[in-house]
């Protein structure tokens, strides 16, 4: 995790952790409007604005985002405690759009693009030349010249230049977007198409000013801790953000105000099982060569949106989240589930299904934990009726889903040929389409939108490897 990285995620933080405590205060609109000037007093250095009050209007833009609104439709003249009122809410949160630019704290970063630095040598190989299937290069004055017109940023002159002499500009976000969602405005500032985005979540953690806003539903289940009966779901890749057992965090969980907390681990068993009932009936039955698993939403949209050709190899089975949400409904009719998750896409796949209420993230669940000072490490064990297995719960780190499966198959697993497809990327893209034109030596893919599985998600607290760590020895 790269320190600018760190920097938004503390930042971010630190917005939510006072807008809990407002909530919690004697006097929650006052307190919330004066966030922004809370975290800015006057004559404060502000190393990375011109001016005090610029930070103050961003940090007013990022607490709305904390409330729910998305930037792009708000009255900017309005003061943040007029945001408060029921009122404002229906005009304003009109959209389920998920994320939002700021259109103030985005640095309007140059055109991604390719450059010849003075390395250029004027090489008699030509080979950038001859990489080059658009005419985009040419030579002028001893040194390479490209054509933007013509360039089409394959980059494929880059990798044939013998002395690296090619560099290429890249806009952080545009660069993370698997699917070319993120595109400028013309003023250069950041736009999401929302057409094409598929909720991943990597434009967020890629903008180093945190422009890229992720809209919430904390002060929503904030509401309702004290007045209705709530069920928190939570995810396998949990145990690897707080260091922790199921038992302590389901405790940590009841002090905070829920009623009851159910693993989505068990969900986790059933999808496993299930798929491993439809991989038999698709490759030994019906001969189709290959199927990937489909518990990752953020691939499910991928598909949906900009690789159809794929979705006949995609497992039809629900994700642990339903199954999970399913069993709570079932036992608990009247309570309403929040799901506890590393991602945003699991706020999409929350809009499309009933039985999920709300979602929190691991960052807005850490936020709520500090505010109230609950120590995770001091609290009690709390014992679980129904136990997972341990695959189900390494559901959380790349490889858990397709170990699962095969756990659950009654067929040889040397007739199995998997793959891994993690940290979902153009390339990544490409190589999905081309399977699904039949170019395929697997006949499993397990697919992962975020690099390590759900453990790298977009609002994770911790770093890869420490939580996937953490994960495989709970799991045991």
């Amino acid at each position: 995790m790269s320190s600018s990285e760190l920097e938004t995620k503390r930042l971010k933080r630190e917005v939510l952790v006072r807008l809990i405590k407002a909530f919690l205060s004697d006097n929650f609109t006052a307190n919330t409007r004066l966030i922004p000037f809370d975290m800015r007093p006057k004559y404060s250095e502000v190393p990375f604005r011109c001016c005090v009050y610029k930070e103050r209007a961003i940090l007013k833009l990022r607490t709305l985002a904390a409330l729910g609104y998305s930037i792009n439709d708000v009255d900017e003249a309005l003061p943040l405690s007029d945001y408060l009122k029921p009122e404002n809410e229906k005009k304003y949160k009109t959209n389920n759009k998920l994320l939002t630019v700021l259109e103030s704290a985005c640095s309007a970063c140059v055109k991604s693009r390719f450059m010849v630095s003075e390395i250029c040598k004027e090489c008699l190989s030509r080979k950038c030349i001859n990489a080059c299937n658009f005419g985009a290069i040419s030579f002028e004055d001893h040194k390479a010249h490209i054509d933007t017109d013509k360039c089409k940023n394959c980059g494929k002159f880059k990798e044939a230049c013998p002395y690296n002499a090619i560099l290429k500009l890249v806009v952080p976000c545009e660069e993370a977007c698997p699917v070319n969602a993120i595109k400028k405005d013309g003023k250069g500032r950041a736009n999401i198409d929302h057409s094409l985005c598929i909720s991943c979540g990597k434009c967020i953690g890629a903008c180093p000013f945190g422009a890229i806003m992720v809209r919430r539903q904390i002060l929503d289940v904030l509401k309702l801790l004290h007045t209705k009966k709530l069920i928190a779901l939570i995810a396998p890749s949990i145990t690897g953000q707080f260091g922790a057992s199921v038992g302590k965090i389901t405790t940590a969980l009841k002090q905070i105000g829920f009623e009851h907390v159910f693993e989505v681990a068990l969900g986790a068993d059933i999808t496993a099982k299930k798929e491993a009932e439809e991989f038999e009936n698709k490759l030994v039955v019906n001969k189709q060569q290959f199927m990937t698993t489909s518990c990752c939403h953020a691939y499910i949209r991928l598909v949906k949106k900009h690789l159809e050709k794929l979705k006949p190899f995609v497992s039809d089975t629900y994700t642990p989240m339903h199954y999970t949400a399913e069993i709570a409904k079932q036992k608990y009719p009247d309570s309403i589930t929040v799901f506890i998750g590393p991602c945003l896409s699991k706020r999409k796949e929350a809009q499309e299904d009933p039985l999920v209420d709300y979602v929190l993230t691991f960052q807005e669940l850490q936020a709520i934990i500090n505010t109230k000072h609950i120590n995770i490490d001091l609290c009690q064990e709390t014992s679980s009726e129904t136990v997972p297995t341990k695959y189900a719960r390494e559901f959380a780190v790349t490889g858990g889903v397709s170990q699962a499966l095969k756990h659950y198959l009654r067929i040889d697993t040397k007739f199995i040929k998997d793959e891994l497809i993690t940290d979902l990327d153009k390339k990544n893209v490409l190589k999905l389409s081309a399977y699904a034109d039949g170019h395929c030596n697997s006949n499993l893919i397990e697919v992962m939108v975020c690099k390590g599985g759900c453990v790298g998600g977009c609002e994770t607290i911790k770093p890869i490897k420490q939580a996937n760590e953490d994960v495989k020895k709970f799991s045991k």
